[in-house]
């Protein structure tokens, strides 16, 4: 199959990563695959560090990559226009498009003769964003849901119906973060032993970073052993350094975008994401890939991930269990390395990167053959 695959931007995001798997999982089928991103695509001296690792690794395997060149949203007219040049190339190649921006502004400039499929990978309720999406995906031939949550929301908010709709959650290479060495404590003027819950994801409200915020206090006393350690970047950055640096014991620390996440993962001992909102959240799906229990907001996606175990999930804005459930991993070692072990073995039986790249496979011939029989 020829396979077209665009995305919003290439930086070191979940959903980026979950395209470069696809990609390469494609070639190694036998597939000629191409992907383009809407931005500009991230370098070498790109800020953070290794922002550009996707890119290089989708290069090395000798993927072809495109680029609007748009540097902001703004650049998106300038895009659009380089993105059907790109398209030209191949006119009868399958199309397939991840995220929102790439969803409106990939179907509005590919042709409806060719096969198109969209990727809902979040469940935000945005109603201008959700208006522009309904009519963008009114004709499209199939959308990829990344959870069964997804899903509803699609059927429901976007109208979509049941027989265009179909559940693929993301993959996770399991071993690569079993098998990360932890990062030491000390780094940070900390002692080794430092019992640390890790936030890691985009410092935005949809995260729910308040939660972490009110209760800190609670589940990280001061004078005690118990740290937090928020990574990433976003629009709250700014306001998140200035509450940690205000948090007396030297307690809380926020960080830009690591690349090594996997290292900062492996030396905590319980991850959280207290999320408004999710899709399918990698963070979680690494995090007990690499055997940790984690403690999240029960919304979309996230709830799949963790099941019906009542010490992994808390209600949103239900501060006290937000507490507790986080009090009793960082009691006992033994409870958290178990819930771990658990979550690892899920990971492995359900999740794999060849059971999501077959997945999109078998979407995409099915496509095809109802093209062409049609």
């Amino acid at each position: 199959m020829k396979i077209d695959l665009i995305i919003t931007e290439m930086n070191f995001g979940g959903a980026e990563r979950a395209l470069t798997q696809l990609a390469i999982g494609l070639r190694d089928r036998g597939d000629e695959v191409r992907l383009f991103s809407f931005g500009t695509l991230p370098t070498p001296d790109s800020k953070p560090e290794g922002n550009d690792r996707l890119v290089q690794r989708l290069r090395e395997e000798g993927i072809e990559i495109g680029s609007g060149g748009a540097p902001t949203s703004r650049g998106f007219p300038y895009a659009a226009m380089n993105l059907r040049r790109w398209l030209a190339k191949r006119p009868d190649a399958l199309v397939q498009t991840f995220l929102w921006h790439a969803n409106v502004l990939g179907m509005m400039n590919v042709s409806k003769r060719r096969p198109r499929i969209a990727g809902i990978r979040v469940a935000e309720p945005n109603t201008l964003r959700l208006m522009v999406e309904r009519r963008t995906l009114r004709n499209v031939d199939h959308v990829v849901c990344v959870s069964r949550a997804v899903q509803d929301f699609a059927r429901e908010q976007l109208r979509l119906p049941p027989e265009r709709t179909s559940v693929i959650p993301n993959a996770v290479d399991v071993e690569a973060f079993a098998s990360a060495l932890p990062v030491d404590w000390q780094t940070l003027g900390w002692p080794s032993d430092s019992n640390v819950v890790l936030f890691v994801g985009r410092l935005h409200t949809q995260k729910g970073l308040e939660h972490l915020q009110r209760t800190v206090e609670q589940f990280a006393p001061e004078n005690s052993n118990r740290k937090l350690v928020l990574i990433g970047n976003g629009p709250l950055q700014d306001e998140l350094t200035r509450w940690a640096e205000s948090v007396r014991g030297d307690r809380v620390r926020v960080l830009t975008w690591q690349s090594n996440i996997a290292s900062w993962i492996a030396a905590s001992r319980v991850v959280v994401l207290p999320s408004r909102y999710e899709g399918m959240p990698n963070v979680i799906m690494e995090s007990m890939a690499a055997g940790k229990p984690v403690v999240c907001s029960r919304v979309e996606g996230s709830q799949e991930l963790i099941g019906d175990d009542p010490s992994q999930g808390f209600e949103f804005n239900d501060d006290t269990m937000l507490v507790k459930s986080l009090d009793r991993f960082l009691s006992s070692e033994q409870l958290a390395k178990e819930t771990g072990l658990a979550n690892q073995a899920r990971m492995r039986s359900q999740f794999t990167i060849d059971a999501m790249v077959d997945a999109y496979r078998e979407v995409y011939m099915r496509v095809i053959e109802q093209e062409r029989s049609s």
